[in-house]
């Protein structure tokens, strides 16, 4: 499907096409969305935009799988608008929704610090993309269904997208917004030596893979539909999501100079947080503020601390800054505290006919967990082997980061080589980039490497037009 604004005729946009430069976007969830918003708003001369992505309907990515009316998102509105400069637009187009100002009257007359479902955000985000292109009667924007198998550089320092399509075209510029995905095969999916053992529970037993918001938000998805059985929750490290507070929780952080090691990082933090509740405040303030410093912190680390930090400390820090709305919390506590769902920290294994081998931490010893239902709700770091992936390491367009959770990106998203190079025409935004750039898979830092990385590619094909 082309489409060239939203009124000009198919003739016109097939005629332009070839006569300016082409983009493609590898994935259409929220990275991939809103790279497309920011190109549409910040480069203001005409391009061909292409969408490649197998699935057929616009979604919010794995972040935000599944949504249902049920499901809230944890961050609050004030913390999710699209509009660089405008921290107020989410909360701007809930305020002109007269259903959702009808449903939500105790908000009025501002909604900055709800939390809100997740198909409302998608709705936004989708809603914003629609009035950018339908502002935009100079560039063409194309879906494409196709699996991207391989990106090459080809003649002309163009790069050639590989796909079923027959046609692989050329673009000047590319851009991978998988989010999560390129995901290894699950550890848990069926083995060819299943595990055959009687069950031994009579009541309904579901198992939960995962400690962050999306096996909460399974959770008390399957409690809403009906869901009387018992819940155990598989978890390596043991920490699921802390909670937000009932108040704003503005950022702060000391503002004097930061340590540089690991360790002096990790007493800093826990000092500043213990200061912050004693003068009133709640470490969730210290926790938003660190995100300002999180960069500078990380790239002061040598590669053995990294390693480290990844191994023994990522999941508590996932922990404190992926936060549970309030309720959702306390919902959660109660599960817990009834003792209907139970939190067990170890190793999943593979699943068989009657339920999941599970290796306890601290143990060597399996055992079975029988389950009539198993879902995986672990984010999964994309699969570096994976052959899109793989495609450009051979053509010496990308290399992994330190930590090989995906690719080495600067700030703006473009992939670098061991001699500190970029590659002119090539991005990576969003959580593809998390081993370089800390909380790179929340939305206000997608929202504003999209912007960058709209920018450089508008200085590139259009040097004397000023992006706006």
């Amino acid at each position: 499907m082309t489409v060239q604004g939203l009124f000009s005729a198919r003739a016109n946009a097939a005629a332009q096409i070839s006569a300016v430069p082409r983009i493609a976007i590898v994935g259409r969830g929220f990275s991939g969305m809103m790279t497309a918003i920011a190109l549409m708003k910040t480069v203001r001369a005409p391009f061909h935009l292409q969408l490649f992505d197998p699935n057929s309907s616009v979604s919010g990515g794995q972040a935000l799988a599944s949504a249902r009316s049920s499901t809230i998102l944890n961050t609050r509105v004030r913390d999710l608008s699209v509009s660089v400069g405008d921290n107020d637009d989410f909360n701007d187009w809930l305020c002109s929704n007269a259903a959702f100002r009808a449903a939500v009257p105790a908000a009025i007359p501002g909604f900055r610090q709800i939390f809100v479902p997740k198909e409302i955000f998608s709705d936004y985000v989708y809603q914003r993309f629609s009035e950018a292109l339908a502002a935009r009667r100079d560039i063409t924007v194309q879906v494409c269904n196709d699996p991207v198998v391989a990106i090459r550089r080809s003649h002309g320092n163009r790069l050639l997208l590989e796909s079923a399509n027959p046609a692989n075209p050329l673009f000047d510029t590319v851009i991978l917004a998988t989010g999560y995905g390129l995901t290894a095969p699950d550890a848990g999916e069926q083995d060819a030596s299943p595990v055959r053992a009687q069950r031994l529970v009579a009541r309904p037993h579901a198992v939960l893979l995962g400690s962050g918001i999306r096996v909460v938000d399974q959770l008390l998805q399957l409690r809403d539909s009906g869901y009387t059985g018992q819940v155990t929750i598989i978890s390596r490290r043991g920490f699921l999501p802390q909670s937000h507070t009932p108040n704003s929780a503005d950022p702060v952080f000391p503002a004097e100079a930061l340590p540089q090691s690991l360790p002096e990082i990790v007493r800093f933090i826990r000092q500043a947080c213990r200061e912050a509740e004693e003068e009133g405040r709640s470490w969730q303030s210290v926790m938003n503020g660190l995100r300002k410093h999180a960069r500078s912190l990380w790239r002061s680390l040598p590669a053995r601390e990294k390693h480290q930090f990844n191994r023994h400390l990522r999941a508590i820090y996932d922990s404190h800054r992926n936060r549970l709305p309030e309720a959702m919390h306390l919902r959660l506590k109660r599960e817990l505290a009834e003792g209907r769902t139970v939190l067990r920290r170890g190793r999943a294994g593979r699943r068989g006919l009657s339920g999941l081998l599970f290796t306890p931490a601290g143990s060597a010893a399996e055992e079975v967990i029988h389950a009539e239902r198993i879902i995986d709700c672990r984010c999964q770091a994309p699969d570096l082997s994976a052959p899109l992936i793989q495609s450009l390491f051979s053509a010496g367009l990308a290399m992994p980061d330190e930590l090989s959770l995906g690719l080495a990106v600067n700030a703006r998203g473009e992939p670098f080589l061991d001699d500190g190079s970029t590659v002119a025409g090539l991005f990576a935004v969003g959580p593809l980039g998390l081993g370089s750039l800390p909380d790179i898979d929340l939305v206000p830092e997608i929202v504003s490497q999209a912007y960058a990385a709209a920018e450089r590619v508008g200085e590139r094909f259009y040097p004397q037009v000023k992006a706006v």
